[in-house]
């Protein structure tokens, strides 16, 4: 259905827009920006197992920290900053690192288990993430971690990183595409 949209929105934009040209008016899309998140401190963040991505529990919008952005999902819409509570930026497509997070993280994190393992999650205050993220990357630490889950075989532990790195995903207007052995029906 995004698709078919898309298609008659580009037409209808590429009928008019040289129409446009040459009347002297401009077309302009305004996206709206979602409503703020009052954070009555900085958050603290868990980092979802298995992955490098941190996430803000304890507010009801799904806020996601990764790759030095905070990334925020809206009516449909994805949306980044580089703060927590301000400066966003809507973002064309669903960023790569979406993929692996389960939909039922949330309920994981209230009951304490991940795919049937006890969880103990650490979190993290947003000073320390904001401070030791860009080494943690560079140094692969949570490839090197358990993430608080206990007893998890050694052959679930691995670390999701294959996403392609022949592009950069996280630039507006880049095409994600199918990462390395994704072939699940609906992803493109």
């Amino acid at each position: 259905m995004k698709k078919l949209i898309f298609k008659i929105l580009f037409l209808t934009l590429a009928v008019f827009a040289p129409v446009s040209a040459m009347a002297g008016v401009s077309v302009h899309i305004d996206i709206p920006l979602p409503p703020p998140i009052i954070f009555p401190a900085p958050p603290e963040l868990v980092v979802i197992p298995e992955t490098e991505v941190y996430v803000v529990p304890e507010v009801q919008d799904d806020i996601f920290f990764y790759d030095g952005w905070w990334w925020r999902p809206w009516q449909g819409r994805w949306y980044r900053s580089h703060y927590y509570d301000r400066g966003w930026a809507y973002y064309q497509h669903e960023p790569y690192f979406h993929r692996h997070i389960p939909p039922g993280w949330r309920n994981d994190y209230r009951n304490h288990y991940w795919k049937g393992y006890r969880w103990d999650y650490r979190r993290i205050p947003h000073p320390e993430v904001q401070r030791n993220w860009n080494g943690w990357k560079r140094d692969r630490h949570w490839e090197q971690q358990r993430w608080g889950v206990r007893g998890l075989p050694p052959g679930q532990q691995k670390y999701r990183r294959n996403k392609p790195q022949s592009r950069d995903y996280n630039q507006p207007g880049q095409h994600r595409g199918k990462g390395p052995g994704d072939n699940r029906p609906g992803r493109n």
